[in-house]
């Protein structure tokens, strides 16, 4: 694998960087194959991947004027933790596969920034060490394991390292097929584990002569029976707030919000049902369904300072960003993380200021046209 450079050695490229797209580059520019399909990859003909962007581009602001917004106010907070602007990161495994900084990197970005961090179970990094440096500011990625013993002291792990919520992810009992991922047997190279979720010699034990090693692993990890009745289980674990991810529906907003659990609409990256419908037009009606009940969060296809406004006007309390996460830490480590939600943040506040919204509690549905 190529060893992307240090943050200082790549300051002057990252100070070039206007938008998250000259991120994007400059970060798959560094990456060698293996880790390039599997963070760009989506699942089938990857038209659920497109979407998620495409969806966005389809929306219209409709901005108002003689406004006074000389102090715009982007602040927001999520379950009670304060963000310095609607913007946090999403969980996506092995952060190490881009930059030697790995989930370390994104967390200090993070809480700088003041931001909140999503672990991923399948980080390179132990929780301990993530929580930190993320300074209080992380909730930690959860699937459930057919060995519950494993999952409850992950579960325990993460609430004494202090993560603020638990996020149960419940759209994979089984991963989508990325075909680049298939095709190239990817593979975690030899200088990485994954700390919170196996050993490497469980890795190994799991490896086949064909398709993506991820696959294998995970399809023998991953309890594929978990239903509505096991959320009794989970909450009996952890006083933490429950947020489940991978809704995409009213019917389960509604489930999810009778079942006491914080919503967060996904569709995975695009990763798991090709076809299915994109995050940001699946909001309104989980946004309907759940009636202010509980918080609903949104990925999936946010670039633009203008996309965060999009969904905080269709009802989200705030956005994830995945992959664009990712090209920053493949671009600059710690540093380019935080160029990331630089960028984003002051999209945001600029984006807010010519709607004619001095904060984000004025951003509502009259804002956009669909």
């Amino acid at each position: 694998m190529t060893t992307p450079n240090l943050p200082a050695a790549n300051a002057p490229q990252l100070d070039g960087t206007v938008n998250l797209a000259d991120l994007e580059a400059l970060g798959k520019s560094r990456l060698d194959r293996n880790a390039l399909e599997y963070y760009a990859s989506g699942a089938g003909d990857e038209v659920t991947l497109r979407a998620n962007r495409e969806g966005f581009r389809r929306l219209r602001l409709r901005p108002r004027v003689l406004v006074d917004v000389s102090n715009v106010d982007p602040r927001t907070e999520v379950l009670g933790l304060p963000l310095s602007f609607p913007v946090g990161i999403a969980p996506s495994a092995f952060h190490g596969l881009a930059h030697p900084d790995a989930e370390l990197g994104t967390a200090r970005a993070a809480a700088s920034a003041g931001s909140v961090l999503t672990l991923s179970t399948f980080s390179n990094t132990p929780i301990e060490a993530v929580a930190a440096a993320a300074a209080g500011r992380f909730w930690f990625q959860l699937y459930l394991y057919t060995d519950r013993n494993i999952s409850a002291e992950i579960v325990r792990r993460a609430e004494a390292a202090g993560a603020r919520a638990l996020v149960l992810t419940v759209d994979a009992p089984f991963l989508g097929r990325r075909e680049p991922n298939e095709r190239h047997r990817f593979a975690l190279p030899p200088h990485l584990s994954v700390p919170n979720a196996g050993s490497r010699e469980q890795l190994r034990a799991l490896e086949s002569e064909s398709g993506s090693q991820l696959v294998h692993y995970f399809q023998g990890l991953v309890d594929k029976t978990v239903t509505w009745a096991d959320l009794a289980w989970l909450r009996g674990l952890t006083t933490l707030p429950i947020v489940l991810k991978g809704i995409l529906t009213a019917e389960d907003a509604a489930l999810a919000a009778h079942h006491g659990c914080h919503v967060w609409v996904s569709n995975h990256g695009g990763r798991q049902l090709d076809t299915a419908v994109s995050s940001i037009e699946a909001l309104p009606e989980i946004v309907d369904a759940v009636q202010g009940q509980v918080e609903v969060y949104l990925d999936g296809g946010v670039t633009r300072g203008t996309d965060v406004l999009k969904a905080l006007a269709l009802g989200a309390r705030c956005v994830f960003l995945g992959r664009a996460a990712l090209w920053g830490l493949a671009a600059g480590g710690e540093a380019g993380v935080r160029r990331t939600l630089e960028l984003l943040h002051d999209e945001v506040r600029l984006a807010l200021a010519l709607c004619g919204k001095q904060n984000v509690g004025q951003v509502g549905r009259d804002l956009v046209r669909r």
